[in-house]
């Protein structure tokens, strides 16, 4: 779930970026779940809480401001360091942030399993200059939540770890968006979150399980988890030491499937989604985000003519579909469904669903398709995976 390649590093830097004295804004905010908690699956549900915040100005731009934000997580696990969410805020001022009392959209942005944290700052600072508040949040074990002198990250050779790293992630997301939909500007029917690759699948969850979480963007992410560690590249080694312990796929399909995407995708239905998925993505397969898609009522789905890694060459195209799809987002009343809607019905209704289904794959061949559904010849990636 690692994206091999890099941004020119002009498009990194905050654009008229400069330094502010350092100020920091220390309050309390409440989480407060919506009359339907009950319904969120017991792994992620959170009760009502009040917490410490604190919120330090890094710089401004002529369009928005950046600020460290730090408050707990609601998952308390052995590591003090891990038991704090770090985030930076990408509040859209000046013309990008409207008036006072404008009501914008605001996201919760995550990063992907390689950390390449530049690339979802990049994405936040898109968003708020088009007057999308964005909260980009380092998930468990990244950045400053991993304690000193550990190597490993979200995912490693401690199993139970890595378990409770993926419901904490979850949760945080959770706590994150409630955050994000009480600061000033930002309408709660507006809320949702962006996620590629690792970030993507973590997202697409977090927006399932999450009565208040309305929209996301997921690119590069799917389900049926194990399927995707057992065959991912850069597993080869957890998975020997998996083999050698003496489990099969079935265990880790077992200990999976409650954070499984596949798990909870009816809870996307209704809700305002659209995916971004590889057409020859060696990590997570088209048919793991066709099954996504499919549990997931089918949302809009645009397919890119590359791999995994040779999705660099894309990058920028799909940041600029995600930041005009939360700019244009409009509120939309949540239905929390626990099956997916069959296509037969959707087409029953003459409901448009905006789609484009690659062609089905053959019998174990990995194989080229045809052109994605938007195409940027100058962008596209000239590494071709065999």
């Amino acid at each position: 779930m690692r994206i091999k390649g890099y941004f020119i590093l002009g498009i990194l830097l905050y654009p008229c970026a400069s330094a502010t004295p350092a100020t920091i804004e220390r309050g309390r905010a409440v989480f407060d779940p919506t009359d339907r908690e009950e319904k969120v699956p017991e792994l992620f549900r959170l009760d009502k809480a009040s917490y410490e915040y604190e919120i330090e100005i890094l710089r401004e731009t002529p369009r928005f401001r950046v600020s460290a934000v730090r408050f707990p997580s609601p998952i308390t696990t052995p590591d003090p360091e891990n038991n704090v969410i770090h985030a930076e805020y990408f509040e859209p001022v000046g013309e990008a942030g409207g008036g006072v009392h404008e009501s914008r959209a605001a996201v919760v942005v995550l990063h992907i399993l390689g950390a390449d944290f530049a690339l979802s700052r990049y994405m936040a600072a898109r968003l708020a200059e088009r007057g999308v508040a964005a909260l980009f949040v380092k998930l468990p074990y990244y950045g400053e939540r991993r304690p000193r002198g550990m190597n490993s990250r979200f995912l490693s050779v401690d199993v139970d770890r890595s378990v409770r790293s993926m419901r904490q992630g979850i949760c945080d997301v959770r706590r994150a968006a409630g955050w994000l939909a009480n600061r000033p500007g930002n309408d709660p029917h507006k809320i949702g979150v962006a996620g590629i690759s690792l970030g993507g699948i973590v997202g697409s969850v977090a927006v399932a399980v999450d009565p208040a979480i309305r929209q996301g963007v997921f690119v590069l992410a799917g389900g049926d988890l194990a399927e995707i560690l057992w065959n991912m590249p850069d597993s080869r080694h957890y998975k020997r030491l998996w083999v050698a312990a003496g489990r099969d796929k079935a265990d880790l399909a077992k200990l999976t499937e409650p954070f499984d995407p596949l798990t909870y995708a009816g809870g996307l239905v209704g809700k305002r989604v659209m995916m971004i998925a590889g057409n020859v993505d060696e990590v997570i397969p088209p048919r793991s985000a066709r099954a996504l898609w499919n549990a997931a009522g089918r949302p809009p789905i645009r397919w890119l003519d590359c791999g995994h890694y040779s999705a660099a060459g894309f990058l920028l195209p799909v940041i600029r579909m995600t930041v005009d799809f939360f700019a244009e987002s409009k509120p939309v009343e949540a239905r929390f469904e626990t099956k997916a809607k069959p296509r037969a019905e959707a087409e029953d209704k003459n409901e448009t669903i905006p789609r484009t289904e690659p062609p089905a794959e053959a019998d174990g061949e990995r194989k080229r398709y045809g052109k994605p559904s938007f195409a940027e010849p100058k962008l596209r990636s000239k590494r071709r995976d065999t």
